[in-house]
Formats: structure tokens, C-alpha cells, sequence
């Protein structure tokens, strides 16, 4: 009997090989669905995550600027913001400068729990990573920031 493998691992494919955004693609799949699953335990997905850190970062940020911070479309941020109301984490606060705008604020539910989501993301991040060490890590850190930052 053959033990099967630890991890997938897919055939060498001519042509998509040597593509960045195959790799790249291939790379995100992996990486991302650790995340998900560790998640799930929370009722949350990786874009609600990146949402709570956002309004944490810049608290008061609009709705618009969010869906920018997360490259979404800002219709797309409605139901992502409903879930993170109704669960407690954030709220809608008018502006006092603008009563035509709402400003984006993490409660105090939302701060505790974005604590512990950051460490559940920072395991994550370094399991998904683990056959790296800690040069490449950086390495590929840097890279990656390279191309979504100067992308066409």
C-alpha cells in the first residue's frame, strides 16, 4: 500500500509554469483557504477580516473609501458592513461635518475581537508559509508589494 502525499501536489503544466499569475494564482488558492477555514470559527470570511483592520486603522472611513481599501466595488461593501453591524463589530456613525455621510467605527466587540483575528491571521500567514524561511519570506513580501502597487 502507498501512503498518499501530505499536500497536493499538481503536475508540471507547459505553458503555465512559467507564468507569474498562474504562480501567483496558484499561490493565493493555498494561502487563502487556510485563512477561510481558520475563520470559519468565527462566522467570518478573509474580507470581513480585512474590513474590521481597515476601519481599525482609519477610523471614520466611509463606506466608499472602504470598498477602495479592499477593491470592491462600493455596492459590493453593503452586505460586508450589514453582517459586521448585525454581528456587533462596527456601526454607521452620521457625520457631524457631512450629515449626508456616514463614518465607519469598530465597537468594543469589534476591537477585541480584531485582536484576536490578527493573531489567527498572523498563524495562519505563517503556516501557509512555512517552507519559507525567513529571508524568502520577506523576499516574496516585497515582491508581491512590488507588482500590486505598479500594476498596470
Amino acid at each position: 500500500m502507498v501512503a498518499a502525499p501530505d499536500a497536493f501536489s499538481p503536475p508540471s503544466l507547459p505553458g503555465l509554469d512559467d507564468l507569474v499569475g498562474y504562480a501567483l494564482r496558484r499561490a493565493q488558492i493555498q494561502v487563502f483557504q487556510h485563512f477561510v477555514e481558520q475563520l470559519a470559527a468565527y462566522d467570518l470570511r478573509p474580507a470581513q477580516f480585512s474590513a474590521l483592520a481597515i476601519i481599525d486603522d482609519t477610523p471614520g472611513i466611509t463606506q466608499a473609501e472602504l470598498a477602495r481599501g479592499l477593491a470592491i466595488e462600493p455596492p459590493q461593501a453593503v452586505p460586508l458592513l450589514n453582517k459586521l453591524e448585525a454581528m456587533g463589530l462596527a456601526a454607521r456613525i452620521r457625520s457631524k461635518a457631512d450629515k449626508r455621510s456616514y463614518g465607519l467605527y469598530l465597537s468594543k466587540a469589534g476591537e477585541t475581537l480584531l485582536a484576536e483575528l490578527r493573531q489567527v491571521a498572523a498563524r495562519s500567514d505563517a503556516a501557509a508559509t512555512a517552507n519559507l524561511n525567513e529571508t524568502e519570506r520577506s523576499q516574496l513580501l516585497q515582491l508581491l508589494r512590488k507588482v500590486y502597487t505598479h500594476a498596470l
